[in-house]
């Protein structure tokens, strides 16, 4: 308890015999979906579609069982060769089952009288969102063939290329203080209270790339080339078009956001600039001090022990269901706390509806900051507790919307902690809030900026690991402007940065975005609602795999097609910011 989490919910080890069964039962049931598809027929729609429908619930369920296992064991052990081989073959043969499922989806795409076909039957009644989506992409749809040939293809491209990325960032050896660390427990020390700890292991960062820059600009190139070529054959203008498609995501949402988040851009680098006098420099702030403390911290220092009592305590005074979630969370082994070698770094929540759960991995150091991660992800839990009472093929949610229930749980946890602390603890708590701001809004603009140009980019040439430095560089100071030290900007956030290194979801930038501004915008309902706002929050996660985004938000009386929205979150943020100025320059 309180140290690594157990995956015995899914299976108990390779030797497992229920996983050799569900091995078997895999492969019988991609058998079975062939037979199903085959077996389509217009004349008796409802009955054929219906037995596709059960045979792909199972087999979603497994699929979902079996790549979840492996997921989870290697990103806790990327040197895991057993898994690494298992989960080869689980996606080969989840690969193999694209043809059939894109026939089924083709026949399905193709009936006029789809609605009806749906109303007649009990369980497709409740895949009308899930139907709609399969009408709407069918204009999107490769060849059966070539479908097929992409997804296998993916294994041994994208997805490899994906793979290498995570296994070079895990292993590559950092070179500090005359011993040896790994690249997440020496980025971990970016928010250490010794300002000569921070430009120290900021450099061994930096040195570390060297390493392993070249093989990652490759294994970035060779994905991106990927995303062009498939928003290409399926009749995108271009994988942005693509993402907002597979986001459930409007044009005009997106445009909204950005146009506040440039309009407000200026206060953040006040802020920065500001925090760089404080910190005694004249020229703006050297990346290495983004994340340096500012007040007086509080001196406490947390145990997972008390990190659980803490957030349960916490949650309990806004839902009592997310509290007594996040008490089993930590009773039940949900959670991989510490980092190790060969554990990935950051933090990131997997749920697993299908058992009622979700796996938690964070790389905690003891600090508030660490709390805040923890109450982060639960969130992500939360969300998966919502939506799991959903049919099988009905509990994906999309990127905007992944981060909603993660940054209102942040919001609790940090404003209540505000709210109880006076002088040094609370300026340091104020600006610690307005840092992560600075990094959902003006760090992750800089990110969409740089995969906005090499994706273009990519469709006509090769960019070597150096120009790739240079892409970085310009897009911080577009989003950064005199906030930060021209001198001492980043230019290897490429290298560390997993969202780059996914075939099938790019743009995994601004949805961080969205996910903090719109929880702020419902936070603010919250604290106008009060409790009546529960079960409209709830309803609105739920929601969240089987709507739009911008009906999702609807649910809240909110417009994401708006500018006025957005600058209204963004306001919030303003607004501390020139509080934290006026309190610092007493």
């Amino acid at each position: 308890m309180y140290n690594n989490w157990s995956l015995d919910v899914l299976y108990r080890g390779i030797d497992d015999p229920n996983l050799a069964s569900d091995m078997e039962r895999f492969e019988k049931l991609i058998k079975s979906l062939g037979e199903a598809v085959a077996a389509l027929d217009k004349n008796e729609a409802a009955k054929t579609l219906r037995g596709v429908i059960e045979v792909k619930e199972e087999l979603s369920v497994l699929a979902h069982r079996l790549a979840g296992y492996f997921s989870l064991r290697r990103s806790a052990n990327s040197g895991d060769s057993e898994g690494a081989s298992f989960q080869t073959k689980i996606f080969s043969l989840i690969a193999s089952t694209t043809k059939d499922n894109v026939i089924f989806e083709k026949f399905a795409g193709s009936l006029e009288d789809l609605d009806s076909v749906l109303e007649s039957d009990e369980l497709l009644s409740q895949y009308k969102f899930y139907f709609e989506e399969i009408k709407n992409d069918t204009s999107h749809k490769m060849s059966d063939e070539a479908e097929a040939l992409f997804a296998k293809m993916n294994i041994s491209g994208g997805k490899a290329w994906g793979d290498l990325f995570s296994h070079l960032t895990s292993t590559v050896k950092v070179d500090y203080n005359g011993e040896v660390t790994s690249l997440s427990a020496i980025r971990g020390l970016a928010d250490s209270e010794d300002p000569a700890v921070r430009k120290s292991a900021f450099e061994a960062e930096i040195a570390c790339y060297d390493k392993i820059k070249d093989s990652i600009a490759f294994a970035l190139n060779s994905i991106k080339a990927q995303v062009n070529l498939e928003a290409e054959l399926r009749g995108y203008a271009d994988p942005l078009a693509m993402t907002l498609d597979q986001s459930r995501m409007k044009k005009a949402t997106l445009d909204a956001m950005l146009e506040a988040m440039r309009e407000a851009m200026p206060a953040f680098r006040k802020y920065l600039r500001h925090k760089a006098k404080l910190l005694g420099y004249e020229n703006g702030l050297p990346w290495y001090e983004i994340l340096a403390p500012m007040g007086k911290a509080g001196s406490e220092s947390f145990s997972v022990e008390d990190a659980h009592k803490y957030l349960v305590e916490h949650f309990a005074t806004f839902a009592p269901d997310l509290a007594e979630m996040v008490d089993q969370a930590f009773k039940e082994e949900w959670i991989d706390f510490y980092p190790r070698a060969g554990k990935v770094g950051g933090a990131f929540c997997s749920n697993l509806p299908f058992v009622g759960q979700s796996r938690i991995l964070t790389n905690f150091s003891g600090s508030f900051g660490s709390v805040v991660t923890l109450a982060h992800e639960l969130g992500h839990a939360y969300h998966g507790q919502q939506i799991q009472s959903h049919r099988p093929l009905n509990t994906g949610y999309t990127m905007p919307v992944a981060e909603t229930a993660s940054n209102f749980n942040e919001l609790i946890i940090v404003n209540d902690a505000i709210a109880k602390s006076e002088g040094e603890e609370k300026i340091q708590l104020i600006e610690s809030q307005i840092q992560d701001s600075t990094q959902i809004i003006v760090d992750i603009y800089s990110r969409f900026l740089f995969e906005d140009e090499v994706i273009r980019r990519r469709k006509n040439t090769f960019i070597y690991a150096d120009e790739l430095e240079k892409i970085m560089t310009n897009a911080q100071k577009e989003a950064y402007g005199d906030g930060l030290d021209p001198d001492c900007l980043h230019p290897y956030m490429w290298c560390c940065k997993s969202h780059y290194y996914r075939a099938g979801l790019s743009y995994y930038n601004f949805p961080y975005a969205f996910g903090g501004l719109f929880s702020r915008g419902l936070y603010a309902k919250y604290l106008e609602e009060g409790e009546a706002f529960l079960p409209k929050y709830r309803e609105l996660l739920y929601a969240t795999t089987v709507d739009s985004v911008e009906n999702v938000a609807a649910i809240a009386g909110i417009d994401l097609t708006r500018p006025e929205f957005w600058r209204e979150s963004l306001k919030t943020i303003t607004d501390q910011i020139d509080m934290f100025i006026e309190e610092t320059s007493k």
